[in-house]
């Protein structure tokens, strides 16, 4: 392919044209990521998404497998709420740590590194609470545990970010973050069969499953093109793309770019950055604030004979809410699906703050469940998407240890709210700080459906 061929193959919007047969092609300056952005989606692309989401879906397993076991491990070692609310939130600061600390890092040596390291982690430190013996050992446990599953969220949708054609990048990045309901499902599932015949104990051994995906990541997943490309490591790029089908006769020359942490506070990206931050830490402080308590709370109603069942049918309501946002963020675009689903979650707190019977109480938790969870598909694809190559890792990894501080804090606050000012006050402030991130979006949010990351990160 000549020169001016490529060109119009880049600028075309003819993408849908398979170019496995693209030979000899000549390049030195052209812009390697547009080419990228054009190849038609193929079973590459879905063997990627498919090990992304069993890592995205294990971590959500992990991260809420104490959800069913919480009242037993309150009883069992003598925990008041404030103490359990402790236990709760050290996850959260050791995520804080892990997402501001391994979002560099995957900036620093790579995205596929990062995600073996940091589920590692998870995997392991989860599945030692089993043997937990004290206060003391449940928070240093659930933090080193912590550390690996904040370091892991952002990964996958920021890896994907950077493969997935801009007109699909939205479908796969909220497919991913779907798979979270699924993981959290899991865990209940987990919780109905194992605690009433083996206890609470037992339950933390299925944590060592997500183990078993590191040997098919390591063997198939590549490097993200666009992180060697940024670090200067062409020839490696151009390995990938010969998997892809495009054969390049000469490396061509690229600027290495440094990893710049400060970069995300500059006029440019400082407004993406507080948008972000505030996103985190709302969806971080209710989802957590709400589901990990959510069968705390059915009991402390006295309206709820089955609270670990209706757990469960909260959980499986969350479903619809992550796959009807994925399929509208390539529609109706990411600021439009943030703002309805942000103020249709805080209208659902609003309601359960003044339930009275059972069955207003479950439908407000769905309504909660589906809102909640289908705003977090379009800031798990809208995170990435605000920054650039450089410093996507970064930038989204301290967003969401911002949104760690925020689900660290939920839990003594929520504790200490529910415990001095009752159920209906904890819920309207779970309102508040939803609508709070509406207005947010509304003010800050740029639209970045169908543009390329590169088009919207300048």
């Amino acid at each position: 392919m000549k020169l001016d061929e490529l060109k119009a193959y880049k600028m075309s919007d003819q993408c849908d044209l398979a170019i496995d047969n693209m030979e000899g092609l000549f390049m030195s300056s052209i812009d390697l990521t547009a080419i990228l952005d054009k190849i038609p989606i193929s079973r590459f692309h879905y063997v990627m998404l498919i090990i992304c989401i069993l890592f995205y879906f294990f971590a959500a397993m992990n991260c809420v497998l104490i959800a069913p076991a919480l009242d037993l491990i309150q009883k069992e070692f003598r925990l008041d709420p404030f103490l359990l609310g402790i236990v709760v939130g050290s996850l959260y600061l050791g995520m804080l740590l892990g997402a501001a600390t391994c979002g560099y890092l995957s900036d620093a040596i790579g995205r596929k590194l990062a995600l073996v390291i940091t589920t590692t982690i998870h995997s392991i430190f989860t599945g030692l609470l089993a043997l937990a013996w004290d206060f003391k050992s449940l928070v240093v446990l659930r933090f080193i545990a912590g550390y690996g599953l904040g370091g892991l969220l952002p990964l996958p949708g920021v890896y994907m970010s950077e493969y997935a054609p801009p007109r699909r990048r939205g479908l796969f990045i909220g497919l991913i973050e779907t798979s979270w309901v699924f993981g959290a499902l899991l865990a209940a599932s987990l919780g109905l069969v194992i605690i009433p015949r083996y206890g609470w104990r037992v339950l933390f051994y299925t944590a060592f499953i997500p183990l078993a995906i590191i040997p098919p990541a390591l063997a198939y997943l590549p490097e993200s093109i666009r992180y060697l490309l940024m670090k200067g490591r062409v020839t490696d790029a151009l390995l990938i793309f010969e998997r892809l089908g495009v054969k390049l006769k000469e490396a061509p020359k690229v600027k290495v770019e440094r990893v710049e942490v400060k970069e995300i506070f500059t006029p440019e990206y400082l407004p993406r950055t507080v948008l972000l931050w505030t996103l985190w830490f709302s969806l971080v402080y209710t989802y957590h604030g709400i589901f990990i308590w959510l069968k705390a709370f059915f009991i402390r109603t006295s309206l709820i004979v089955a609270p670990l069942f209706f757990y469960f049918v909260v959980t499986l309501a969350q479903i619809p809410g992550y796959f009807s946002a994925t399929f509208l963020l390539d529609r109706i675009g990411r600021k439009a699906v943030l703002e309805l689903y942000l103020t249709m979650a805080g209208i659902g707190c609003l309601a359960y703050a003044f339930s009275k019977d059972p069955m207003t109480v479950l439908l407000s938790s769905c309504i909660i469940g589906f809102f909640n969870l289908g705003a977090w598909a379009g800031l798990y694809t809208y995170t990435p998407e605000l920054y650039p190559t450089r410093i996507r890792g970064t930038g989204s990894g301290t967003a969401a240890s911002f949104g760690r501080f925020g689900g660290f804090l939920q839990g003594p606050l929520t504790g200490l709210v529910l415990a001095n000012f009752g159920l209906s006050a904890t819920f309207i402030k779970f309102m508040f700080i939803h609508l709070v991130a509406a207005i947010a979006v509304l003010l800050l949010g740029v639209e970045t459906r169908g543009k390329r990351l590169e088009e919207i990160s300048k």
